[in-house]
Parts: structure tokens; sequence; C-alpha cells
């Protein structure tokens, strides 16, 4: 992760609220990577102790607890507070529980097993009008999206509102791969028209600013990320 959206998680305080003990001690083993003030508690009671004492600014909690359960234990903090960031963990995905979630004003869930790809995705997206994106491009180098930075090592490049633009767009593609030339020119282009020469001329251009070429051309299809 990069260092400047790590320094933004360290600011936010946690607490983990998971009765398994197996379960709890790899929550917090991972979530020491990214806070420094973190705190748990190993049923919904002892959470909502832990709550009042500290307020943390994000709560995780699992659903089905002996000593108070998850629901219950959101249930009496939502009764406080509004504003912290809740993620709930649960085996079960069906109606009832969901239901119970969108009730709370719960922020984001995740389906059991967890895994630190679920778990950074879910922080991510619950503290997003509370940090800066900044994307991994690939080849270590970052995009800091609000200040339209590339970042690579003791680089930092500076690029134009269309250049951050088009590399959100194959970030954003990664996973489907080639973003296609009619996408270039609806997101970057929008209501004018794109030809090849001058798409050819922008990713030119950007390619100059990037201290290692991390964009593919796909022949007839578009482009993608290394």
């Amino acid at each position: 992760m990069d260092e400047a959206l790590l320094g933004q998680l360290k600011k936010f305080s946690i607490l983990c609220v998971e009765d398994e003990d197996g379960i709890r001690k790899r929550l917090v083993n991972t979530l020491k990577y990214y806070f420094d003030e973190i705190y748990e508690a190993n049923s919904g009671n002892s959470g909502y102790d832990l709550y009042q004492k500290h307020k943390p600014d994000i709560i995780i909690s699992d659903i089905q607890m002996a000593d108070g359960d998850g629901i219950s234990f959101i249930k009496r903090v939502r009764e406080k507070n509004n504003d912290a960031k809740v993620i709930m963990l649960t085996a079960y995905s069906n109606e009832e529980y969901l239901i119970n979630l969108i009730n709370l004003q719960v922020n984001h869930y995740i389906l059991k097993p967890l895994n630190a790809d679920k778990l950074l995705e879910g922080l991510l997206t619950i503290l997003g009008d509370k940090i800066t994106p900044v994307l991994d491009l690939g080849e270590d180098i970052y995009l800091d999206v609000a200040k339209r930075e590339l970042n690579c090592k003791d680089i930092t490049i500076t690029l134009r509102k269309r250049e951050c633009t088009f590399l959100q767009l194959l970030y954003k593609n990664k996973k489907c791969c080639v973003t296609s030339y009619e996408q270039i020119e609806a997101q970057i282009w929008e209501e004018k028209h794109m030809s090849i020469t001058a798409l050819k001329t922008f990713i030119k251009e950007i390619r100059k600013k990037l201290p290692k070429d991390i964009i593919i051309n796909v022949p007839q299809e578009g482009y993608k990320l290394l």
C-alpha cells in the first residue's frame, strides 16, 4: 500500500468485536498494519463498554455472538451516534440480516470467511469521503487523484485533468483488462469526436511523463494497465 494512504488510515481509531478468539486475533494483527489505535472485545456487551469509553471512528463487529449479539450492539451505538463507520462480519447473506443492516445504517458488510483483501476493500469503501484516493497502478506507481499526481518512490509527476481521468479509467477497468476506444471517447473526449491520431498523441504524452511504461495497447480494442 502507498505510504500516503497508509498514513491517512492511521489517523483513525477502530474497535474490533468478535467472540471467536482465533478470528479476532488474526483480524487485529491485520488491522495493526493500518491503524495505531485499536481496541478489541469478545462480545457485544464488552464491545459497547469499550465504545462508550473510547468512541472509536470505526467499528468492525461480528453479528452472532453469545454475550450480546452484533445487531443489538450496533443498535445501542446508533442510539448515541450515527457518525461512527460500521462494518459487520456475517456468515449469512439472507434478506432478514441484510434488512437489519440497512435499518442500523451499517456502512458495509463482509461475508465470511474474511481475508485481508476483503478487509482493506471494506475499509476504503467506508472511508471514501474521508481519505484521498490513492490508486496503485502497478510497478510502484501510485496515482493521487485529489492532487492529480503520480508518485513513484521519490518522484512526483503532475498530471493534467484529462490524463488523471484516463489513468483512473484504466484502473477502474483493470479487472476486465481492456478499456475500449469507445469508453475512452465517452469519458475523456466527452461530447467531442476522438480521432485515432488525437488518441495516439494523447497516449504518447502520458507515456513521456510516466517513470515506467505501464500502458499497453491492445490492437483494435483499446488500452490496459501492465
